[in-house]
């Protein structure tokens, strides 16, 4: 009897999606399909389907804090994501916990879904700012996210650079900013140490069933970085990775079903 080897490790520290195609259900699809081994901590479970977001209920500090420590004192992690963390107390006990992280810490700030149901508390917005960008490896807010942080409105490609340095003055070591709301192709930026910047382009697809695309990237991210992928590269994989998600997402129920996170396998 032979014992394999484990795949990298990745833990996600997110809500529970009821309908699957976001949050932690997104980020463990995405993570299966890229050979990484994921694993969870839950910080709110949602009653949720393709129409929207019904409610959402807080799982105890004490219970988001046990679920880490058990993860990473014993299975250890080579990265972490992080998701809709929904409350002031939440998102400083996540970033307490992420303070000395033992591997690079992708933050998806959540703050609405993919309806406008309100994911995270408008007095929490602050403390994410404060505290959870500061111990991040990367953030990868969309437009909606970046005007919640910076205050920025931003219309065009040529207002994402400024909005990254704001965001990156607010402490992550990287910073995404996803151009997806605006017309034309899908283009992102990756702003990083010392001004390093790369644009990631792709083709828009008239596709309205994307569902889970924020929770899916920044998972998919966090995958490559376990695989020992740098920024640049991580982040240009996991955009293709995604794209195609998009291109192949189908219809679930009578509203915005999700991206398929298995279109490779398929």
């Amino acid at each position: 009897m032979t014992t394999n080897t484990a795949p990298p490790r990745v833990l996600t520290v997110a809500g529970s999606d009821s309908g699957g195609g976001a949050g932690i259900q997104a980020d463990l699809k995405a993570m299966l399909a890229l050979g990484v081994h994921g694993m969870s901590v839950i910080t709110a479970v949602t009653a949720q389907n393709s129409l929207g977001v019904q409610g959402y209920w807080e799982l105890p500090a004490d219970a988001v804090r046990a679920q880490y420590r058990s993860v990473v004192d014993d299975i250890g992690v080579q990265a972490i994501k992080t998701g809709m963390l929904a409350s002031i107390e939440l998102v400083e006990t996540v970033s307490g916990l992420l303070a000395d992280a033992p591997a690079p810490v992708v933050v998806d700030p959540v703050g609405v879904s993919k309806h406008g149901d309100a994911l995270l508390a408008a007095e929490a917005v602050a403390t994410v700012r404060e505290r959870l960008l500061p111990v991040a490896t990367l953030v990868t807010p969309n437009l909606h996210e970046v005007t919640q942080l910076t205050g920025r409105t931003v219309t065009d490609e040529s207002g994402m650079l400024d909005a990254a340095k704001a965001l990156h003055e607010l402490g992550p070591r990287w910073v995404l900013v996803k151009g997806g709301h605006l017309e034309g192709e899908a283009a992102d930026l990756l702003l990083g140490p010392a001004g390093e910047t790369h644009w990631y382009r792709a083709p828009r697809h008239d596709n309205r069933h994307t569902h889970g695309t924020g929770c899916t990237l920044a998972s998919a991210i966090a995958a490559q970085l376990a695989k020992g992928q740098d920024m640049p590269e991580a982040v240009s994989n996991a955009k293709a990775y995604v794209t195609g998600a998009i291109a192949h997402g189908f219809a679930l129920g009578s509203g915005i079903g999700p991206v398929d996170h298995f279109w490779r396998q398929r």
